[in-house]
């Protein structure tokens, strides 16, 4: 496991030796740039056709003088649908240019120049110098910079060439016989193409120079951040590429320096507990932690697995309550992960629908995976034993699923996992919450002072009266009163029904009922929403 402290993150250069001076744009910021070239290819083409409709239905009618405007030949016409056709070619093609590194740059180059020959001709067409007036070409100049930015040696090539245009028609007119301006009369009007091809440069600049830094940024470690998938209180999780193995992943990145620059080498301490006692559980339904580290700008990071499938506060969301046997063999699966963190000592604290995972692994189906130990605590520990770590004037956790004893601020145990993981399956039998409340202070109160309505009173309906038994024991507002471990709990949810889901049961409701949304599903140790409340004094 990577020590954060002498974590390297500095930018992976390129083999050919370049360097970062010639690094490419993240695959990311190509596609938007690409996004915006095909934007540009409809303005362009939309301007073509107002330029069409307005010369030869609108102008005619105007009664402008000759000398104040650039006449529209005939053969702007044919340039015009050219464009217009050139335009709708570039649109096509801008994704898959995107992919290619240079290419994007090359095609967007291209397209600028065509656009500039086309009003370059029309301009020069019948030369008449506007001296003192900026030519369109200007325009073109300056914003195609910022759709595709580009190497500045490139971009001032570019930019010549677009700047060209104006003199190129006036060579077309010449071969047509036609007399041009003085040379010193061309040279005022035109010398502002050149200026402004010149000042291009800075924007372009200014912008591969913020595309690096954003490709620099990305690298973490090994990995590359690719698409953010969540976002919450705690942090950001995103996708992740290895950059030597083709192992995907999932990178939680801890909101904010201030974590860093608020509390120093406690923050540091805190977040290296976390990351070790996650780091040392094994079991199949726990998530797996590949890495850990700090990055450059001190925020704090994690390098997990990528899941597929849903949480259950999603899968609950979309699919209504769950069958009382799947609800018994989600439960089941979840003690599993719970028992091995229990004895090592280790407390989860914030176990709830949205830090539970179901999907399929391998040929399993169901599967559930455990996620988000970064409130484990060493077990027995009360908020005023760990004051050195955590504000002792808060607890940390979900006021929905909060054990009574971790609600007063008291000693919590592997048996406040387990009250939680009550309300979780109470959450999946029924829908909903033990408990319902205006803010998190009425619930808190709620988990120590009310007792829960059965699950069958709650949906109306009978319940299978082994399962209903042992989620109400988890629900005891003693201690003592709920099943002395997670394995107890496993084997009494054995008993309660879960053998009766079985593989073809749940492989039949992935393939038939299942939908999955893109991004949205592939989830990992979501940042956790939880709340930090004031402990209700004098509660007991």
């Amino acid at each position: 496991m990577s020590d954060p402290r002498l974590l390297d993150l500095r930018p992976i250069t390129s083999p050919a030796g370049g360097g970062p001076a010639s690094e490419p744009l993240p695959d990311d910021l190509a596609l938007e740039a690409a996004g915006r070239l095909r934007i540009a290819c409809l303005v362009f083409s939309a301007l073509w056709v107002i330029s069409l409709v307005v010369n030869h239905l609108v102008a005619p009618y105007l009664g402008l003088p000759a000398d104040q405007v650039i006449p529209w030949p005939p053969i702007a016409d044919a340039l015009a649908v050219g464009s217009i056709a050139v335009s709708l070619v570039v649109y096509r093609l801008a994704p898959r240019a995107a992919c290619i590194s240079g290419r994007l740059f090359t095609l967007a180059i291209a397209y600028e120049v065509a656009m500039a020959f086309a009003v370059g001709v029309i301009n020069q067409w019948q030369p008449q110098v506007l001296a003192g007036r900026l030519s369109w070409l200007c325009v073109l100049i300056l914003i195609f910079p910022s759709i595709v930015p580009g190497p500045p040696r490139m971009v001032l090539l570019g930019s010549l060439l677009t700047a060209s245009m104006d003199p190129v028609g006036l060579l077309i007119a010449r071969t047509r016989g036609l007399e041009l301006p003085t040379l010193g009369l061309l040279v005022w009007a035109y010398l502002p193409n050149y200026i402004t091809a010149g000042l291009a440069v800075l924007p372009s600049k200014i912008i591969t120079h913020l595309g690096r830094k954003v490709s620099r940024a990305r690298q973490l470690g090994s990995y590359r951040l690719v698409e953010r998938i969540g976002r919450g209180g705690m942090g950001e999780v995103w996708k992740a590429e290895h950059q030597l193995l083709a192992r995907p992943a999932a990178i939680k990145l801890i909101a904010g320096h201030g974590m860093m620059e608020g509390s120093g080498r406690i923050a540091e301490e805190r977040f290296r507990r976390e990351a070790e006692a996650a780091a040392g559980l094994r079991s199949p339904h726990t998530i797996q932690l590949y890495d850990f580290g700090i990055t450059r700008d001190r925020r704090l990071y994690y390098v997990m697995e990528l899941l597929e499938g849903s949480d259950l506060e999603s899968l609950v969301s979309r699919y209504g309550p769950q069958p009382p046997a799947r609800v018994a063999c989600i439960l089941r699966q979840a003690c599993r992960s719970l028992a091995e963190a229990h004895a090592g000592g280790l407390v989860h604290r914030d176990i709830k629908p949205a830090n539970l995972h179901i999907g399929r692994i391998g040929l399993e189906y169901d599967f559930v995976k455990v996620l988000d130990f970064g409130l484990v605590k060493r077990d027995g520990s009360s908020l005023q034993e760990d004051v050195r770590l955590t504000a002792p004037e808060s607890m940390s956790g979900t006021p929905a699923y909060m054990a009574p004893e971790m609600a007063a601020g008291e000693a919590v145990d592997a048996r406040s996992d387990l009250y939680a993981l009550g309300c979780v399956g109470y959450f999946l039998l029924t829908g909903s919450l033990v408990f319902e409340g205006e803010n998190a202070l009425q619930l808190v109160l709620k988990h120590i002072q009310t007792e829960p309505v059965p699950p069958s009173q709650r949906l109306g309906r009978p319940v299978p009266e082994a399962l209903e038994r042992v989620i109400l024991s988890c629900l005891a507002k003693a201690p003592g009163a709920r099943p002395a471990d997670a394995g107890t709990l496993a084997e009494a949810l054995t008993l309660a029904g879960a053998d009766d889901w079985t593989q073809s049961d749940a492989r039949r409701w992935w393939e038939t009922t299942f939908t999955p949304k893109p991004s949205s599903d592939l989830r990992v140790a979501p940042p956790t929403e939880f709340l930090e409340v004031a402990a209700p004094h004098g509660v007991a």
